[in-house]
């Protein structure tokens, strides 16, 4: 299968297109509460180059503009893509210019990360058609104030993250990859199954050593085969038919599947010799309204 690798950046008429990459999590290690109500955690954090487009135009008039194409994508101020431009205007002082145009590829509530990545998109291309007025720490800090895991967005293509998602540590080693995804129609709500979550801190301990072990030796393609995601039995418990998919999955690929992020996303990292396993596994799953689609770890 080819592998078409596209730019984040591309400058088309007066305008720029930007692409927002999804994530997937090599691992999800959850510990304790903490006093703001987050968890602390650690993740390793891979993009893949499934993409939300937005394209920005600067306007003619001080205003603010978000129009939305696609689904999975709320219209106006609520949405984070409105959110983040409205914060870095308030931070480089100056009246907002943009009209943004988002057309949304990623599905909401699947644990890949597309409202985030929307928005660490939005500070990065703003940020580019005003000259980089903001420095990268800047950056980070709005990305902070927007949400967990946005930070990420800003650099990569792969971080381990702590604290609540926001403190990210760049991983220098490349990790090329390809993925079988999996996108059931279930959407898993974030906070329930945070709450529902119990905490165990030998076996966070326990994780945390092997996976760091790994990426200190340079061993990232060992982490996806641990499924190492913390969530996953509470998310599972939660919704059974997304466990009984993960075995259905696992029982054909004979492959380890893993939940990205609280879900519903599940994924299988591929070697390239199973590809031909993806026309009958969208038959055979067509009667659990799941989707799946070949996905390449992205170069940016």
């Amino acid at each position: 299968m080819n592998r078409e690798i596209l730019p984040q950046f591309e400058n088309i008429n007066d305008g720029l297109l930007a692409r927002a990459p999804a994530k997937i999590n090599l691992s999800l290690l959850i510990a304790d509460k903490r006093p703001d109500g987050y968890h602390n955690l650690e993740t390793v954090m891979a993009k893949i180059a499934l993409y939300d487009e937005l394209f920005f135009e600067i306007a003619k008039t001080a205003k603010l503009e978000l129009v939305c194409k696609g689904n999975w994508s709320p219209e106006g101020k609520n949405n984070l893509v409105y959110k983040a431009a409205e914060l870095f205007y308030k931070t480089i002082g100056k009246e907002p210019d943009a009209r943004i145009t988002l057309t949304k590829n990623i599905p909401a509530g699947s644990g890949l990360g597309g409202a985030s990545s929307d928005a660490a998109t939005v500070i990065l291309a703003l940020n580019k058609l005003h000259k980089n007025l903001l420095t990268e720490s800047q950056m980070y800090e709005i990305c902070a104030q927007l949400g967990s895991d946005v930070s990420f967005f800003l650099n990569g293509p792969l971080a381990i993250c702590t604290g609540r998602g926001e403190k990210v540590e760049k991983i220098a080693k490349k990790f090329d990859f390809s993925l079988i995804l999996f996108l059931p129609s279930v959407n898993i709500s974030t906070k329930r199954v945070y709450e529902n979550y119990k905490v165990d801190m030998e076996l966070f301990n326990s994780l945390s050593r092997q996976i760091r072990e790994y990426v200190t030796n340079d061993k990232i393609e060992l982490i996806p085969k641990m499924c190492a995601n913390m969530l996953a039995k509470t998310c599972f418990v939660l919704d059974n038919s997304l466990a009984l998919l993960q075995v259905k999955i696992q029982d054909f690929t004979k492959l380890p599947v893993c939940l990205s992020g609280s879900g519903s996303a599940l994924f299988v990292i591929s070697d390239g010799k199973n590809y031909q396993l993806i026309d009958i596994l969208r038959r055979d799953l067509k009667s659990h309204n799941c989707n799946c689609t070949i996905v390449f770890s992205n170069e940016w």
